[in-house]
Formats: structure tokens, sequence, C-alpha cells
């Protein structure tokens, strides 16, 4: 029995959903986009509307109504969105139980072992199709093919609201003259790449010496070549499979600049909070500490060093990366976006090799109080308890969404 896997994607998800909570936004031009006073202000996904009048994910807020002046600006409701991808998510666990997340609204289905009960893999797409539209009242495009990155190439195909099968009989007579960028794994820089070697369609790509791509591109030089050949193997992840994390971070544009080290202290530690909390919850502590400054001019440098002992402690982390900044940063122009991330991870149970300069003790209690601090979050709200500082103005914007984790897309 040949492979079926199928790739689905709500479609325009962000905006689709808020056009089922306001009916008056159906058949406008809208965009949900970020807040322009807090600094977030680009288009985080359009409707078809918008769309036709070339508004594009990514534009600015003042970008996108130069180019539709009727445009409808709506602010992001991600709890709405969390809610109709798990929905989403609930309608293709009734066909498999292999389903990978790649973002809120895309997933990739492996339906071979279910073509005995629901037909082949086009049919299963189609009956998706018809479900998720006539129950949850938004549409998806499925792509079904016999590997993932087809699968994928598949949805992106036709839209909104379709289904596109690629086939091994016939994927070079339907892909190969496709722009090369339209492949899963050749983003803006590779495809510059690519171009200037005179390599514009995944045809093109196919028919490159492997040799040639290795030498430009590494190992992924291979694997683009294995890719744009049909000769992608990667497994689809299991329903609810969690990949161990290389690291936690969070960041944020600041909704205005940042003068004081002060103020870059504030926004570290209510960074910090959220990266405590995810490296509890995965029973993981970090041996090391980056941080990731983008100043007035939009410069972005980044440091990192280790700390003395490895910590899940949101304020342990907060004070390493803050003495990191202080060490590091030249206070020529202030700071704009500031990112704390948690590296060379290992797991909270490795035993430590202390030494006669760490204070062991004091770290012991500082994360007792970080374990009853969480604790209490988890029953009242992450609000429930927070560092007195915290109560001060700072940068950090209001509602910011939580952190997703996008599984990364080879699963040998």
């Amino acid at each position: 029995m040949e492979r079926a896997v199928l790739h689905s994607d709500i479609n325009n998800c962000y905006a689709s959903v808020e056009c089922l909570y306001n009916s008056d936004l159906r058949g406008k031009p809208i965009v949900v986009g970020g807040s322009v006073e807090t600094r977030h202000g680009i288009v985080l996904a359009k409707s078809e509307q918008a769309k036709a009048c070339g508004v594009k994910t990514g534009d600015t807020i003042w970008q996108a109504k130069a180019k539709c002046r009727d445009l409808v600006v709506v602010p992001p409701h991600f709890e709405r969105y969390r809610k109709y991808s798990e929905l989403v998510r609930d309608i293709y666990r009734r066909y498999t139980d292999a389903i990978e997340p790649f973002g809120l609204d895309e997933a990739w289905l492996d339906v071979t072992g279910s073509q005995n009960l629901f037909g082949e893999g086009a049919s299963i797409a189609d009956e998706i199709r018809q479900t998720v539209l006539q129950e949850l009242g938004i549409t998806v495009s499925v792509g079904v093919s016999f590997n993932k990155v087809f699968a994928k190439l598949g949805s992106d195909l036709k839209k909104p609201n379709a289904v596109t099968v690629i086939g091994k009989s016939n994927f070079r007579e339907k892909i190969w003259n496709l722009p090369v960028g339209a492949m899963l794994g050749c983003g803006k820089s590779t495809v510059q790449r690519l171009t200037g070697y005179g390599v514009h369609t995944i045809g093109q790509l196919a028919a490159c010496d492997v040799s040639f791509l290795k030498n430009v591109f590494g190992k992924m030089g291979e694997e683009l070549w294995r890719y744009a050949n049909g000769l992608d193997d990667s497994r689809v992840r299991p329903d609810g499979f969690k990949p161990v994390s290389k690291s936690v971070g969070h960041g944020t544009t600041c909704i205005y600049d940042l003068k004081e080290s002060h103020e870059v202290w504030l926004v570290m530690l209510s960074l910090s909070q959220e990266i405590g909390r995810r490296l509890y919850a995965e029973r993981l502590a970090a041996t090391a500490v980056q941080v990731g400054i983008k100043n007035s001019a939009l410069f972005v440098r980044q440091f990192q060093h280790s700390v003395p002992l490895p910590t899940q402690s949101p304020l342990e982390i907060a004070q390493s990366a803050f003495k990191l900044f202080s060490e590091m940063y030249r206070w020529e122009l202030p700071v704009r976006a500031v990112t704390v991330r948690a590296i060379q991870l290992i797991c909270a149970d490795s035993p430590v090799q202390t030494d006669l300069f760490s204070d062991f003790s004091h770290h012991e209690r500082q994360e007792r109080i970080d374990k009853t601090m969480l604790d209490i979050r988890s029953r009242y709200g992450k609000n429930g308890i927070f560092n007195a500082s915290l109560l001060c103005e700072h940068a950090i914007p209001h509602g910011a969404p939580e952190h997703a984790v996008l599984p990364g897309m080879m699963y040998k």
C-alpha cells in the first residue's frame, strides 16, 4: 500500500476565526494585526479580499492600508485561535493518531493505515475538508502525497477550501516547473543563493549534482536534493509528541525604547518568568544563558555565557542575563527589543558537581521559592503571584501571546 500523507492548512486561520465571532467582517478586506501603539503593528493574517489587494503577512499596518484603503484591522485574540486549532485537530483524530502540528493552523496526518477504513488518502482529505466546514464554519486546504514535503506543497497549490493530490507517478509533471521557493526548506536566503547559480525551479534543483549542493549548503544541500526528487521519508510524529527542547527563550519588542539599565532589568525579569515555567514543565535546567538585544537602529547583538549552577529559576536566569547585558552592551543607542534564552539544557535531575565558590544552599532556597510561586500561578493564574518590582511600569506589551513551540519537520 502506497504511503498516504496529508497536510491540512486552515485557510486564513486568524481572519477566518474573527469572522466567526463578528459576522459583519465577512466578505470584507480584513487583517489581524498587532497594536501600532505598542509597535507590534504588522499583519499577522489577512482575508482573501485583503490578499486580492496585495496585502501580505508581515506587512506593516500602514503598508497594508496603503494597498487597501477599505482595510479593516482587527486585534488578535490568540485564545480563540488556539481553541479552533484544537477543534480542527479533534476532527483529524477521527482518522488517525499520527498528527504532527506545524504551528497553530497547519498539521501533517499520516493516514496510510486508515485507508482500509475510510478510503484512499484523497477521499479522507475531502471528507476532512467538508467536515471542518460543516461543523466549524471555516475552511481548510489539504495536500495529499506520499511524503511530507509534497503534501505541504500540495496544500499550498490550491486555496481556499481545496484538495490537491501529488502522486508518485505524476509529481514531476505537477511540481518540477514550480519556483524553487515553493518547496519547504527553501527560504528566502536559500532561494537567493540557488537563483544565483541558475537554479530557479524545483526540477532544476532535482537535476543538480548532489556534491555541488553539499558544497554550497552543507548537509542541508543533500536534503534539498532529496526533497525535490521525492525521496523524503521522514515520519509524521504521533499525536501529542513533544520533542526535547534544545533551548527555551522568550522575547519582545518593547512598547517604548529603553534608555536605562533598570528598564532592561524589568523586561528581562518579566520574560524569564515564562522561561522558568517551561523549564520546570519540561524538567530541564539551563547551564548557560543567551541575550539578544535590538537597538533603536534595528541592529541586533547577541551575547551568551555559562551560569554557575544548572538552573530553572526565573530569578537566576534574569540575573544572569542582566549581568551579561551590563557587561557587554554599550549604551550608544536605546534598546528596542530584548530576548532572553536558556541554552545548553540538561535534565533537571542530572547530578551537579559543585565547587568552593558557588553558594549551593542559596541556589536551593531560591529554587524552592520559585517552585512555590509556579505552583501558586498554576492554581490562580500567572498574576496570582509575581515579583513586586514588576508592579512598576515596564515596557512589556499587555496581552502578548504565549510562546508557541513549532516542532521540527524531519523525524526519521
